[in-house]
């Protein structure tokens, strides 16, 4: 119980200074909580759409999918036989075909895609019975003919639509016009689909080009019967039915809402495992900063601790009084943190929300798993990072109470220590060196990532060895224009090399990751412009969020101004090489053009001649696993037609990034073993101007696409700004999260710089007293700071690149061969770490130079 008193009169009498290291454990608790609730809120979000929307038995064409890619562009269908043969099985009140597909685009009058910004998808289908599981209608009626359709709410409010707006919908068997008849809410939050119903004659012709054909049959159980029960009676009662036995897919609704959520599912932890690995850094950034205050509680109470020994306190006690603090500290953080967590993720939601994606507080999930993760993380981790501290608390001898507080030795870097940091340090960079000189990424991404934590603690613990020289080396730079003032922040900063140290590692890590990063996202552009230069002789690329429909392609190929226009398409098929192995693959069939749209070279063989008939190419890749040489022959068969033997005349170098590894033929080829009504849309086009003609083209194109806003048209400028663009939102996305960490690095310094006035108090008061004005001596603390900042700046800048440069070695081997230094983002890093020491320094200069002299001067 003495020791618990201890405890707390201690935390109680320093909570200022304890507050700022419970503030970097809140915010990481929080972020960790916050992640947890916002991804478990997704996820109860689509499970309740899936089981709504699910009926008690589903019926579906085996071949069908959950994300409804089918290769043809058109939903895998069944007989409408079916139906009526699904209705005689024993236990079914009712079976009811259903129409659906995902391979639409809805523009509005003003030719507007109404579809999600998200990504999520726009459905099309026909309205059921059950659909009023999940929905109702709210205003109007049901579509009841070829010119009517029905829209989901939320699509309607976010569009502004109303009663009697005309949607254009454009799906692979072409465009028909409908009026708004009606409006129907989900009775379940929708997280952003645009959901478009018609009759179900409309929607069977203009979606499956095709009549008396359902995309799924929708089965209700007989009161009683389970849906396991009727499971088994369906699937007896189709047995045989239109073909051989095991023809269609029966699933009960957990089933089917499991194989919906498997998609999400993957989407949602590389979310969830991200953004935890960001507030894992957090965690580790804060764990410098708890060392630190403890350490420095510590040393500022060494006479106390002293005193405490004297009078008969064991070192147990001692050590388990500061751990009792910092147990404290971690509760109380904890506790805020799970708290500031709920509020994190409903903020995530909302600007979710704002983005297009739409989340209901009224989903909010709190776990019970997520409270307790938050709180023992956050306490455990407070309390082994107050280890160290405590410990050195309970080696303090009864002597010390005759001693001044803070001894010099408290500071000074041991050659164990920095002989262990050497050695993890050289160990890491032997790692990147391996990983920089592999052969293959796998095995250099091993190695990479043990460089990387390797180097990354071996600089955090010759952090104090580093900290002399880089400190003076900055110092002589920078503080040697402010004189004596200069000077004393310099040996400030010196004083004590572990704090230092421990100080600029905090800052380090978040720097370190902020400059790896902008080094492989500038890499990764150089790269691919160098590739795009090199290899793309095409003059317009056209693409877009759904494979390009045969009346856009038609608008293409009659677009005046154009020499040439590429077909380019995938195809699935089974790849049986000559040395017996078989495989799953997508072929590239495209028209003989595409060889001078996109130049490759080859190892053997001329690419032209892989667009002949019955041949085509391989990558190197492959002809080295698999043995094969110009002249061989692979049999290939293709999904949804016949199986061909097909002539390899030419083999493609795969030390590219575009098309690395592709397998092409002609489309002509293709089209001799596959079916009409199998063939896949286009998923690209290439289209080559005239000499000369190249800006009228490129107007001209995209006035020929203006009635299809869901494709793009890019010159060669365009797609590097693009590309560019979307590397830099996904680097700014990370900035942001590793913000985290930089805030809670701020946070240490700012009590590491709190805690040290404290401890030089007296020394203050004696400076002040021959003639340091306040002004010179708040000077003197913001450049302490400064030089901590850059001292910590410095070495994250500078192992980040080694990794970043590393990280493109690899990226080296899938094509991305150039190395570019993003110069001006670091050195304009490396400036807004001054300005975050001039920052951290505000508060501890202002009360240091709020000081009462005589005060100051008679602290012990």
């Amino acid at each position: 119980m003495t020791v618990f008193k201890t405890s707390m009169r201690n935390f109680f009498a320093h909570k200022g200074r304890m507050a700022l290291s419970a503030v970097a454990v809140l915010l990481s608790v929080a972020f960790v909580c916050g992640t947890l609730v916002f991804t478990d809120t997704m996820n109860t979000t689509f499970d309740k759409l899936f089981a709504t929307t699910a009926s008690d038995v589903t019926v579906q064409p085996k071949a069908a999918k959950a994300d409804d890619t089918p290769q043809n562009g058109k939903p895998e269908s069944l007989p409408a036989s079916v139906v009526a043969r699904t209705e005689k099985a024993d236990g079914v009140k009712s079976a009811e075909g259903a129409v659906g597909s995902m391979n639409v685009t809805v523009v509005n009058s003003d030719n507007k895609n109404m579809g999600s910004s998200t990504g999520a998808p726009t459905i099309a289908g026909n309205w059921t019975k059950n659909d009023l599981r999940s929905m109702e209608i709210t205003s109007g009626h049901a579509p009841r003919g070829p010119t009517e359709v029905m829209v989901d709410a939320d699509t309607a409010d976010k569009h502004n639509l109303k009663m009697g707006d005309e949607l254009r919908t454009i799906a692979v068997t072409g465009d028909f016009k409908a009026k708004i008849v009606g409006i129907a809410t989900f009775k379940v939050t929708n997280p952003g689909a645009a959901v478009v119903y018609f009759d179900t004659a409309t929607a069977q012709r203009e979606l499956l080009g095709a009549t008396g054909r359902f995309t799924q049959i929708n089965v209700t159980a007989e009161q009683g019967v389970t849906d396991a029960r009727l499971k088994q009676n369906v699937s007896a009662t189709l047995a045989g039915a239109e073909g051989a036995e095991g023809a269609y897919k029966v699933q009960t609704q957990k089933e089917f809402s499991d194989e919906n959520r498997e998609g999400v599912g993957e989407f949602m932890n590389v979310i969830k495992y991200a953004m935890l690995g960001f507030a894992g850094i957090a965690f580790l950034v804060g764990i410098f900063l708890i060392i630190n205050t403890f350490s420095m509680l510590v040393a500022q109470r060494t006479r106390e601790i002293g005193l405490m020994r004297a009078i008969g306190s064991s070192r147990k006690q001692v050590n388990r009084s500061v751990l009792v603090e910092a147990l404290l500290l971690g509760v109380v953080g904890s506790v805020a943190g799970v708290g500031a967590g709920v509020g994190i993720a409903v903020g995530l939601m909302k600007l979710m929300s704002m983005a297009g994606m739409n989340l209901s507080t009224a989903d909010l999930t709190v776990k019970t798993a997520t409270p307790v993760v938050g709180l023992v993380l956050g306490i455990v981790v407070t309390v082994l990072a107050a280890y160290l501290p405590a410990r050195r608390a309970g080696k303090v001898s009864p002597m010390a109470a005759l001693r001044d507080a803070g001894t010099p030795a408290d500071g000074k870097a041991g050659w164990i220590r920095g002989l262990i940091g050497l050695v993890l340090t050289g160990s890491g960079a032997a790692a990147l060196y391996l990983a920089g000189t592999s052969d293959t990424a796998s095995d250099g991404s091993l190695m990479l990532g043990a460089g990387v934590v390797l180097t990354l603690i071996g600089f955090v613990i010759i952090g104090p060895l580093l900290a002399g020289g880089v400190v003076r080396a900055i110092s002589a730079v920078l503080l040697r224009a402010f004189g004596p003032v200069g000077r004393l922040a310099e040996r400030n900063a010196l004083r004590n090399p572990r704090r230092t140290g421990a100080t600029g590692a905090a800052l380090m890590i978040g720097l370190a990751l902020v400059a790896c990063l902008s080094v492989v996202g500038s890499s990764m552009v150089a790269s691919a412009t160098e590739e795009l230069d090199k290899s793309v002789g095409t003059d317009f690329i056209i693409q877009g969020n759904q494979r390009i429909v045969p009346q856009a392609q038609k608008a293409i190929e009659s677009t005046p101004g154009l020499e040439h226009v590429t077909s380019y398409k995938e195809v699935e098929a089974k790849l049986t090489s000559p040395d017996g192995k078989t495989e799953d693959s997508e072929m590239t069939a495209a028209d003989p053009t595409y060889a001078s749209d996109l130049r490759r070279e080859t190892t053997a063989g001329e690419l032209s001649a892989a667009y002949g008939k019955d041949a085509m190419s391989v990558g190197s890749g492959y002809a080295k696993d698999h043995g094969v040489k110009v002249g061989d022959t692979v049999t290939v068969a293709f999904k949804g037609g016949r199986t061909a033997e097909l002539k390899v005349a030419a083999i493609t170098d795969d030390d590219v990034a575009i098309d690395k590894g592709a397998l092409y033929m002609s489309i002509v080829t293709m089209e001799k073993y596959v079916p009409a009504d199998k063939i896949p849309p286009n998923e690209i086009m290439f289209a080559t101007a005239k000499e000369g003609q190249e800006k009228p083209a490129y107007a001209a194109l995209k006035k020929s696409l203006d009635p299809y806003p869901q494709y793009q048209v890019r010159d060669q400028s365009d797609y590097k700004q693009e590309l560019k663009d979307q590397i830099g939102q996904l680097l700014n996305m990370v900035y942001g999260l590793l913000a985290l960490a930089i805030i809670v690095a701020v946070l240490g310094v700012v009590n590491t710089l709190a805690l040290s006035v404290v401890e030089r108090t007296r020394e203050i008061g004696l400076m002040r007293a021959i003639g340091l004005s306040r002004r010179q001596l708040r000077r003197m603390i913001r450049l302490e700071s400064v030089v901590i900042a850059l001292f910590g700046a410095l070495l994250g800048l500078g192992l980040g690149m080694g990794w970043g440069a590393t990280a493109q070695k690899l990226l080296a081997l899938e094509g991305l061969k150039v190395l570019e230094i993003p110069w001006p983002t670091i050195v304009g890093v490396f400036i807004a770490s001054a300005f975050v020491g001039l920052f951290a320094a505000l508060v501890p200069a202002f009360r240091a130079g709020r000081m009462n002299v005589l005060n100051a001067i008679a602290t012990e």
